[in-house]
């Protein structure tokens, strides 16, 4: 328990405040439970320890603990919650929740943070696991009690406020369609965005970029490997077997993308039989951020819909794993994909490439694009690559990456 202790409050004053992301911004921390998800590697665990050191800072009691520690291998959450309570706790933060070692079998994470939660009304649980806790079916009914939020990868904000290149506030979406003309000479007068927006599409979607820039794409391959290895059948309880042909449709998919699924050219290839196997296997790859399928307006339970269209999740993992065929068509719609698809619902349109929340239709391009696939079609625009400044419908792709 000691060195809980000392480990909390090495890393509280050890955290760097330099930035922020978005998000800290937008959870209500009042709130006694709050569950942060996202991927490997987007930064969970700074946003914890930043608000962590900051309750400290204002004399709060508070504790930061990974579930991963050796410690859990024998002790249970809710001993060391009621030694931190009884000794004046008030903040508890919890790290890699998934990661955490049955000690009965009705007695799993979940049930043990909402006994917390029902047993300590003036204690305050934070905590964060993988974006596949969505997979995750709990002993534990979390869903009435906790307030849960989303961490995704750097935006291209982020990036360059990340950078200390520019820091410049959020917009939203409508902002963007009815002011893009008036908001980008704001953000190009001062930066060669273009080149700025090159290097993020390549490079600049994890922060742990400027730790080591040479092995960048390494250590995204490791969180690949981690993920499909050991995060998502914590959740899961898939086989071995299971996750060698989760890597190897990972890796057909992304030799591929963007890809029309052939259910039965990828069934037979993974030998799989069950169509709705491989759907499964999907939206593995979907919830743990790999992946992101699109689909027309979905129709009952989408885990058994044929998606119309797999990209993978961002464009850092395009020129990670498939270097030598990055297509610039594609890069473009998977970053506009990835952006919007943070705050937006997006769904596989008839004509153009997107729609978003039902209402606007997008197509994306370059900057030679015309109107010719959208015309006629209200509430259409296009997302621009290559340029600047827009006009009227014509809208540049970067200013996307401003919504969060």
């Amino acid at each position: 328990m000691e060195q809980l202790l000392e480990i909390s409050e090495r890393l509280l004053k050890s955290v760097n405040k330099g930035f922020y992301r978005s998000l800290y911004s937008k959870i209500n921390w009042n709130n006694r439970l709050i569950e942060i998800k996202g991927a490997r590697g987007v930064g969970k665990t700074t946003l914890m320890l930043q608000k962590a050191s900051e309750l400290k800072e204002k004399t709060k009691n508070v504790l930061y603990i990974s579930l991963d520690n050796a410690y859990f291998y024998k002790h249970k959450l809710i001993d060391l919650c009621d030694y931190f309570y009884k000794y004046g706790g008030k903040y508890l933060f919890i790290d890699e929740v998934h990661k955490y070692p049955k000690k009965e079998r009705d007695l799993d994470w979940s049930q043990e943070i909402k006994n917390i939660y029902d047993s300590y009304p003036d204690l305050y649980v934070i905590y964060s696991g993988s974006s596949i806790l969505q997979l995750y079916k709990g002993i534990g009914d979390l869903s009435r009690r906790k307030a849960s939020y989303y961490l995704a990868v750097l935006s291209f904000r982020e990036y360059l406020e990340f950078n200390k290149i520019l820091k410049y506030p959020t917009i939203s979406l409508e902002d963007i369609i009815k002011n893009h003309n008036t908001i980008s000479p704001k953000i190009t007068s001062s930066i060669k965005i273009l080149l700025y927006f090159k290097k993020y599409l390549k490079f600049g979607l994890y922060p742990f970029y400027n730790e080591d820039t040479n092995k960048y794409y390494d250590r995204i391959n490791e969180i690949i490997n981690v993920i499909i290895e050991t995060d998502i059948p914590a959740v899961s309880d898939i086989s071995f077997e299971t996750s060698l042909r989760l890597k190897k449709l990972f890796s057909l998919l992304a030799s591929t993308v963007p890809y029309t699924p052939n259910l039965s050219k990828l069934a037979s290839q993974l030998l799989v039989a069950d169509y709705r196997t491989l759907i499964k296997y999907l939206n593995f790859l979907e919830k743990a951020d790999l992946i992101h399928t699109l689909s027309t307006k979905a129709v009952g339970d989408r885990i058994f819909n044929k998606p119309d269209k797999i990209f993978l999740n961002n464009t850092n993992l395009m020129y990670c794993i498939v270097p030598n065929l990055v297509n610039q068509g594609t890069l473009r719609e998977t970053f506009l994909l990835n952006q919007l698809a943070v705050n937006h619902s997006v769904n596989y349109p008839k004509q153009g490439d997107f729609q978003i929340d039902n209402k606007y239709i997008f197509e994306v391009g370059g900057k030679n694009k015309n109107n010719k696939q959208i015309a006629n079609i209200p509430n259409s625009y296009i997302a621009m690559d290559g340029i600047e400044i827009g006009f009227a419908n014509k809208i540049p792709i970067w200013l996307f990456g401003f919504m969060y």
